[in-house]
Parts: C-alpha cells; sequence; structure tokens
C-alpha cells in the first residue's frame, strides 16, 4: 500500500488529510492537537475530524475520554457528540458524514486530521470501501435473535454459512456478526470486517500516523484510566444517560465501560467486578486496535510524545 502523496507532484500544493491512529490511550488526542498548532505556524491551518465510534454520542464523556471543547485550544473538531444514545453508529453513515467533513474543511483550505482508533471507521473514510445495501426489517430480526440468545449462537451461524468472514470476526462483537449475516441473507458480499486486499486511498495527500507505546506501559495506562472513569463519575453519567434511553440503544448501550457500569447500577455486577471486566475488555481491545493498523503499510509510527515538528516538517 503506498499513501499517494510521494508520487503526486501536484498533493503539497493541495489541503492533506492526516490519519493519527492507534490503540486507546496511546496519546492521539494530544498529538492531533500539536500537529494542527504545529502546521499552522506553517502557514496550514487544520481542524480535527473524529474517528472514535463512541465520541459521536451526545454525553459520553468520561469512558470515552472525550476531550472537553474548552481544552481543544482552539482548533476546530467535527463529528463529536453527533449522535444521541439511541442512534445506532452505523459505519456505512459514518464514513458519508466524515468524508463530508473533511471535503468542507479542504474546502476552507485546511488540512483535516482524522483522529481515532476505531479500525472499521478510520479504514472506511481513508480507502476506498463501498458498502452493501441494509435491509432494517432483518436487522431487527436479528438484533432480537442477538438478544434472545447472545452472541454466541449467531457467531455459530455465521461460521457455518462464512467461515472465512468468521475468522475475521470478533466472536463476542454482536453488532458486527449481525451485520455479516444481514449481508449475507441479502446475497451480497461480507461486510468489510478487514481491508479490502488492494486498498486504494480515497484522498491521494494522505498521511498515516500511528502513535505506539510500549506494551507494558500501556497495559498500566489503560487500568489506570478505567480506574478513574469511576472515580470521576461514569455511575452519575450514566445514570443520567440512562434516563436518555441508553438502555435502549443499539450501540451506545455496549461500549466498554458503560455496559459494565449499567451492570453495576442494575445490581448484576459489584463495582469491582465492573472496573476489572472493562479493565480487560479495553485491554483486549487495545490489542486488536494494534493488529488492525498494523496492516496499513504506509503508516508512520511514531513514540507517544514525539513532537509535532518532526511529522510536519517530514510531509513538507
Amino acid at each position: 500500500m503506498s499513501d499517494g502523496a510521494s508520487t503526486d507532484e501536484g498533493a503539497a500544493a493541495h489541503p492533506r488529510l492526516w490519519a493519527v491512529v492507534g490503540a486507546t490511550g496511546t496519546g492521539k488526542t494530544a498529538l492531533s492537537l500539536d500537529l494542527a498548532e504545529t502546521l499552522a505556524t506553517r502557514g496550514r491551518p487544520a481542524e480535527v475530524v473524529n474517528a472514535d465510534a463512541m465520541q459521536l454520542y451526545r454525553g459520553m464523556d468520561i469512558g470515552t475520554a472525550k476531550l472537553p471543547e474548552a481544552q481543544r485550544r482552539g482548533i476546530p473538531h467535527h463529528l463529536f457528540d453527533v449522535l444521541d444514545v439511541t442512534d445506532e453508529a452505523a459505519v456505512a453513515w459514518y464514513q458519508d458524514a466524515a468524508r463530508t467533513a473533511i471535503r468542507e474543511i479542504h474546502g476552507r483550505g485546511a488540512d483535516a486530521i482524522l483522529v481515532g482508533g476505531s479500525g472499521l471507521y478510520v479504514s472506511s473514510v481513508l480507502f476506498d470501501f463501498r458498502f452493501p445495501p441494509r435491509d432494517e426489517a432483518r436487522r431487527a430480526r436479528l438484533e432480537s435473535e442477538l438478544d434472545a440468545q447472545g452472541p454466541g449462537a449467531l457467531y455459530a451461524r455465521l461460521r457455518e454459512l462464512d467461515p472465512a468472514t468468521a475468522a475475521r470476526v470478533d466472536p463476542r462483537n454482536g453488532r458486527r456478526i449481525v451485520r455479516a449475516l444481514e449481508v449475507l441473507e441479502l446475497g451480497e458480499r461480507t461486510h468489510g470486517a478487514a481491508l479490502p486486499e488492494e486498498p486504494v486511498l480515497w484522498h491521494p495527500a494522505t498521511r498515516m500516523v500511528g502513535v505506539a507505546v510500549p506494551r507494558d506501559e500501556l497495559v498500566h495506562r489503560l487500568d489506570a484510566r478505567v480506574e478513574a472513569m469511576w472515580r470521576e463519575g461514569i455511575l452519575d453519567e450514566v445514570r443520567a444517560l440512562r434516563e436518555r434511553g441508553l438502555g435502549h440503544g443499539v450501540t451506545a448501550r455496549r461500549a466498554i465501560g458503560y455496559a459494565q457500569a449499567l451492570a453495576q447500577l442494575t445490581g448484576e455486577m459489584t463495582e469491582a467486578d465492573a472496573i476489572a471486566e472493562t479493565q480487560a475488555l479495553t485491554r483486549r481491545y487495545a490489542r486488536r486496535q494494534v493488529s488492525w493498523f498494523r496492516r496499513y503499510d504506509a503508516l508512520r509510527w511514531v513514540e507517544s510524545g514525539t513532537d509535532a515538528a518532526v511529522l510536519a516538517d517530514s510531509s513538507a
């Protein structure tokens, strides 16, 4: 995979698309802000576009480590707080919304910085992804089956019908399993659970940066972050979101940390168990994120805390 920018002689004269990606807790947000400020000093204004699926939701702040508006250094941010917790965060919808935001940013003569760790969401923007159609009736039926039977039964069905797709889907990811079964029932190809075999960049002037942290340090960061979520009031946040329908949301209620906080509020989990499960799931999710982004051949990996000027200078 080539980033395309180095072979396009005119790319440097046009606004660029940056992608700052990596596992949760690695410092992507700080680097994106530093990069935007550094680009501005070089005469290239920049704006941030969110690529974290859960930060799309209004009110889901503590559990997603969403950067408060007051700490965004005056840099425009897009696609934060755009969904209610009862809305479904569909990748096809996100792809269109994010690309629209990027086109508008470029139309203002600014660089766009896509920031986040939701692998499929990032890939849907960066690469030439096309999504198969949806069928709401089929989706509703499969969602009901998921609620009644759990992901195990549906995953077994997917493995029987399409072993190749099943091998790429997390057996615990009920939403992904439902989407794969929906697509199969529609007689379409699988739903993009992996990168295309020969990915083509959507925007030619693309720069991809991955933020890495040594595994032992990252585990410590993630465990500490989860403990901080409970200290900072995630239970109060979830109580308020429950009043707004969190328990009926398709996507939001299954978010790591929020599902466990809900279980604690209903008495299904103790606080200690809710924290421990959230920590374990967060560590597992971070491993999957790293595996996903390692498939980006053009990705430049940097250490957490890297000087943004090094990135801006190298792409001039």
